[in-house]
């Protein structure tokens, strides 16, 4: 019977007939596994010599289904190889380009304008907690940004969506002593509603400038440059409203000369409110800094004439294809 298994293994044309074998003779219910169900019917010298023949057997049949195996593959891999042919001078199939989307364009564009000027870049979580998103940032309490219908809490706990990139500015100044420059882009959450100018999620970015001796000037001068830089126009003209930011003093609001002679908002900036400073352990005797932010879907839709945000959203290529930036140089 072993002559004939191992006749009938080596006669094997292909791999379905040899793995057919292989079960016949060693599966779960294949002839030689039925001759080692039997030894526990024998004596103990009887299923000892009789088990140690089988499992000889066994074992030579393993090892020749394996070799076999080995065999068989190459032969297939040898004859797919040799009947299979490509035709390098037939043209490529046409493929689908993907585009950059406009919002990662901008970040790109501003991210690199200012790592020219020596700024760092710095991220943070999306659930924060509301010490870092308002307490440090010296927004108090009954503060209106704090209600509900302004910001997203997480429930069972006291944390929330972060509502702006100002609490990477917190957890960069607890981390990292001055001199220091640096930008926090990312997303922000807000409870608005869905319609042309407002969505529950969109991004910032927030700079920062901590060192001895800034002044609201190298702030002014600091964002003329950029506008003028990033809406291609080297004779815009600026406007600083002053407002109020609870985390900056004295704050202003930027506005750029647009169409027809009209102002239009594009951020908000201000010096570092010294308490603000205080909360992240810095002496604001020593040192002075300024912060700004910005929209970047406000300046992505400025920037490309788009005018309403909800595409940014919708997935759509057509929209993308159009929008959208084969490189980010």
């Amino acid at each position: 019977m072993q002559q004939e298994w191992l006749a009938k293994i080596q006669a094997s044309e292909s791999l379905p007939a040899l793995d057919e074998l292989r079960v016949h003779l060693l599966g779960k219910n294949g002839l030689i596994t039925q001759q080692l169900k039997t030894l526990g019917s024998l004596s103990p010298d009887e299923r000892k010599a009789k088990g140690a023949e089988i499992n000889v057997i066994k074992d030579q049949i393993s090892q020749e289904i394996e070799q076999k195996k080995s065999f068989l593959e190459d032969q297939a891999l040898e004859l797919r190889l040799s009947s299979e042919k490509i035709d390098i001078t037939l043209p490529a199939r046409p493929e689908n380009e993907g585009k950059i989307h406009p919002l990662s364009k901008v970040i790109q564009d501003i991210t690199k304008y200012f790592g020219r000027i020596g700024f760092q870049i710095f991220d943070g979580p999306h659930v924060e907690s509301q010490e870092h998103n308002f307490d440090a940032l010296n927004i108090p309490a009954h503060h209106p940004a704090r209600q509900s219908h302004d910001t997203f809490y997480v429930s069972g706990s006291d944390n929330i969506l972060r509502t702006q990139t100002s609490p990477v500015q917190i957890r960069t100044l607890r981390g990292h002593k001055p001199p220091i420059r640096f930008l926090a882009p990312g997303r922000v959450f807000r409870s608005d509603a869905l319609d042309a100018t407002h969505t529950p999620m969109f991004h910032q970015l927030e700079g920062v400038v901590i060192e001895e001796g800034i002044n609201f000037s190298h702030l002014k001068g600091t964002l003329i440059d950029f506008c003028r830089w990033f809406f291609d126009d080297a004779s815009m003209n600026l406007r600083f409203r002053p407002s109020f930011f609870p985390f900056t003093e004295p704050s202003a609001e930027v506005d750029i000369s647009w169409k027809n002679g009209k102002w239009l908002e594009v951020l908000g900036c201000g010096m570092i409110h010294p308490t603000v400073l205080q909360n992240c352990g810095i002496d604001p005797s020593q040192f002075q800094g300024f912060a700004f932010g910005m929209g970047i879907e406000r300046l992505a839709m400025l920037k490309y004439g788009m005018n309403d945000i909800r595409p940014f959203y919708e997935g759509d290529t057509r929209w993308l294809d159009h929008y959208g930036f084969r490189s980010a140089s």
